[in-house]
């Protein structure tokens, strides 16, 4: 596989969460990589512009080699933050700020291309011409490897792809949070060969006190000992059953958790149990 598996979200690393020291940061990629995490996920907005940055300096002390990871990125949102002058939150795609915007995250992160460039969110303004001569520049010059979207649907996809490759969807998707799996998101990116990457994977299920998430409990709890797992790891292995092959994002800065969630893809969920947690999360049978 071109990316981990599971893949470390680097949104919460700096300012944006745990304000992580370079030390710190450094020694998070190391333990990833320990358990085969090798993919890190950034976007340019995250710390307001900052994180990329942290990042990238704990790279160059961490003494990991270039070749054993994977960094993705993300670009287009124009975040109203002290350290850009923006009028209002708004995204750009044009030629020129996609090639800028690349050229930030390379010297941010200390390295010479990208493994992933994401458009972060869609614009009603993007034009799909002029974002294939930016990305056909970026692939030529060997800034960027692979190309994708983020939070895109299918039409959209549709729009774009007509024009160049597109390798990866990141998308919110998890258990409280499927309409992809309903709505043709995930027939199409199967068809087409696009790459499925999951943000939030956990979704609702320890943020929010619902009926819907007590269901869950109650149902997950009856299949911890006999997978002999946590709640987080069967909500991942819910995910990572779907055959279209989903990369969950963990978003998680702690050691412990990142290491039991990489253990979660080793969980093969009977078709059953796997039906029993959908119903769980709907609060009725499938038709």
């Amino acid at each position: 596989m071109k990316y981990s598996r599971l893949i470390a979200g680097t949104m919460t690393w700096g300012s944006w969460g745990k304000q992580l020291s370079k030390k710190e940061m450094a020694d998070l990629m190391h333990h990833c990589l320990d358990h085969n995490i090798t993919t890190f996920d950034h976007a340019d907005i995250y710390g307001a512009y900052t994180t990329e940055a942290d990042f990238g300096k704990a790279f160059l002390d961490s003494g990991i080699k270039r070749e054993s990871i994977q960094l993705i990125s993300k670009c287009g949102i124009q975040y109203l933050c002290e350290n850009r002058d923006n009028k209002v939150k708004h995204y750009n795609y044009s030629k020129d700020y996609i090639i800028w915007s690349v050229e930030e995250s390379l010297r941010n992160l200390e390295t010479e291309y990208l493994d992933l460039l994401l458009l972060h969110r869609p614009s009603p303004l993007m034009v799909a011409e002029e974002i294939a001569e930016a990305i056909t520049i970026l692939k030529k010059d060997g800034k960027i490897r692979d190309f994708g979207v983020s939070n895109f649907t299918s039409s959209q996809m549709d729009m774009i792809g007509l024009r160049m490759d597109i390798d990866v969807n990141q998308i919110e998707f998890s258990l409280t949070q499927h309409s992809a799996m309903h709505d043709g998101t995930l027939d199409y990116m199967t068809t087409c060969g696009i790459k499925l990457m999951a943000w939030s994977p956990l979704g609702t299920v320890f943020r929010e006190d619902t009926e819907q998430t007590r269901r869950i409990h109650k149902q997950l709890g009856e299949l911890m000992d006999k997978y002999n797992a946590t709640e987080d790891q069967l909500l991942l292995a819910w995910i990572m059953k779907h055959p279209a092959g989903i990369h969950p994002v963990i978003g998680t800065t702690n050691k412990e958790r990142l290491k039991q969630a990489m253990e979660a893809s080793k969980i093969d969920l009977e078709l059953e149990d796997w039906f029993l947690v959908l119903v769980a999360a709907q609060g009725h049978k499938v038709p």
